[in-house]
This record gives structure tokens, sequence and C-alpha cells, in this order.
């Protein structure tokens, strides 16, 4: 493009400057010192806010959720598409700087701040999640995101870039964790582009990534307390076979807890010589699993363990 290059705060802002819409504040002014210890990485490349936008296929009719909006660089970006974005920001100096970017504009009654820890309060209703979210809170977000009623159609979502191959690691790769296969048991993860560190001021250590994440509806028919049990104690070794892992003093002294208040509830009587340990390794052994690993099982191996045990009368939660 010619004419005049702009001063580096407002070349990174220049995507908020569209027809129609005056200049909105520009941040970098402020010379507030951004805290990066609340994931405070903001991202000022034009060309990669406009394709997490694109990507996410916004309605005019939707709601969307953002977390950690930041200076609002993607915040603009979807109030001109969508019905309303409602954005949750734990650092009060943010939010003022929020409302100023759109106060005037015709933007500014489409706008929601909600302050204070997301994973602390309710999730609002919404139709889609578009966030570069705080890397710290990665993996409680995502669960909590998951687990939200009624559900949403669709989150694009920026991590860094290992917790992201993660997400979608398949049984066999070196990424493959208990993340992997409780995220998709719920929900359908794609891996959607890279992210450079070069792309955010600050630049944060880590390479970044966006993935798309799409719930499963309906849901699997599955407790999901009882699930996250089982893949916890498969997934501590994960290259242990599942017979040394469930050999720990620890995870018999549970599964005989719950497993006796089970039986008292069923009003099933207990042998006396009764021992957990001899039970567990029998539902691994006819459930065909004993020397199986975790590293390498998929969701329907996990669903077929579950109710082994469970009709054993061990459960997990």
């Amino acid at each position: 493009m010619g004419g005049a290059r702009l001063p580096a705060p407002e070349r990174d802002l220049a995507v908020l400057v569209r027809p129609g819409l005056r200049a909105l504040t520009a941040w970098p002014r402020a010379g507030v010192v951004f805290n990066t210890g609340l994931g405070q990485h903001v991202l000022k490349n034009p060309l990669v806010v406009n394709s997490i936008v694109d990507k996410a296929a916004l309605r005019p009719t939707d709601v969307v959720l953002e977390v950690g909006p930041g200076t609002g660089n993607l915040t603009v970006k979807m109030l001109e598409k969508v019905k309303k974005v409602i954005a949750c920001e734990l650092d009060t100096r943010l939010v003022g700087e929020l409302h100023k970017r759109v106060q005037g504009t015709c933007l500014a009654n489409k706008l929601e701040i909600k302050v204070g820890d997301v994973l602390k309060s309710d999730l609002p209703f919404f139709d889609a999640c578009v966030a570069n979210l705080p890397y710290q809170i990665s993996s409680p977000f995502v669960f909590k995101l998951l687990l939200h009623r009624p559900f949403f159609r669709c989150a694009i979502l920026m991590f860094q870039r290992e917790f992201a191959l993660r997400l979608v690691a398949k049984p066999g790769s070196k990424l493959y964790c208990r993340l992997s296969i409780n995220t998709q048991l719920l929900a359908r993860v794609d891996h959607l582009m890279k992210v450079g560190k070069n792309n955010f001021r600050p630049p944060p250590k880590v390479e970044s990534s966006v993935v798309r994440i799409e719930p499963k509806n309906p849901p699997p028919p599955i407790n999901f307390q009882e699930w996250d049990g089982l893949v916890r104690i498969a997934f501590v070794r994960k290259n242990k076979t599942l017979s040394a892992a469930f050999k720990s003093s620890a995870v018999e002294q549970l599964l005989d807890h719950n497993y006796r208040i089970h039986c008292s509830v069923h009003n099933t009587e207990i042998p006396e010589n009764f021992k957990i340990a001899e039970k567990i390794q029998t539902v691994l052994k006819n459930t065909g699993y004993s020397e199986k690993r975790a590293r390498s099982m998929d969701i329907d191996d996990f669903i077929r363990l579950l109710h082994g045990f469970n009709s054993e009368g061990i459960h997990f939660s």
C-alpha cells in the first residue's frame, strides 16, 4: 500500500479502522505495561485476526463469548459481524481501555464486558466462543467449555502450540495423553493454523496455534466423572500396562472403598476373603486389557473397559 508508514503503535491497531467508523483509541498511548503473568500477549497482526474471525464463520445473529479480550483487536472485528460480544476480562485496566475503544461508535451497544475470573463464574449463553486465551487457563477452561450447557456451535481458540497438539493427538502419538482423549470424547477437535510469536505484543516465549472445537451434540452416554476417574489412573504412567497401573495401593484403596459403597447400596454381601486387587485384575483379564497400555488405547477401548468395571460393581467417581 502507498502513503506514509504508520508509527508502530498505530500500525498494530490499523485493523480496527474501517470505513464508517472513527479511529478507535490506541492502547499503547496509555503507556500501561502488559501483565504477561496474566497471559497478556496482544494479537497485533491484522491478517491473523481476520483469519481467526473468518474461520469462526460468525453469523449476524450470533452471541460470541470472548475470554481475555486484551486491547480489543479481535473484539472489534467480531462486533462488526455479530449481534453481541460478551468479553470476559480479569484486568480492570484493560476493561477501561476496551470501553474507550468502542465508546461513541455504533458498536458500543453490542459489547458486554464481564469483569472477573472466568473460571470462577458461570458462563453466559453464547453461540460461539472466539478467544486468544490466556495460556495458563487453557486446560480448565476447555473442560468448563465442554461441560457447559446449553450447547454452543463451536469454539475457535488460540493455545500454546504444544497444548494444541496434545488436544488433537491420536493413540500412539508421543503427545497423546489424558487431555487428548477427554477432549476428543466430548468434541471434534481440529488444528487450524500455526501462529508465530512475533504476531503478538509482547511476544510470548512459545509458538501458538489456533484450534477449532465443536462439541458432540448429543454427548456420548457416559458418566464423565467415572470416565475421567478411569482415564486418570490409566494415564498416570501411560507406558505401563494397565495390569501394572492398577496395582497402585492408592488406586486399590479408592476402588475398594467405592466397591463397598456399591455393595452396601445394592444389598450385596461381600465375602470375608474378598480382595479388590484380585477383582481388578480379573476384570482387566476378562476384558482383554490387562497387557494394554493407555498410550495406544482409543475412546472405544476405554468405553469397553469402563463398562467391564462398572458391570462388576467397580466405580471411579
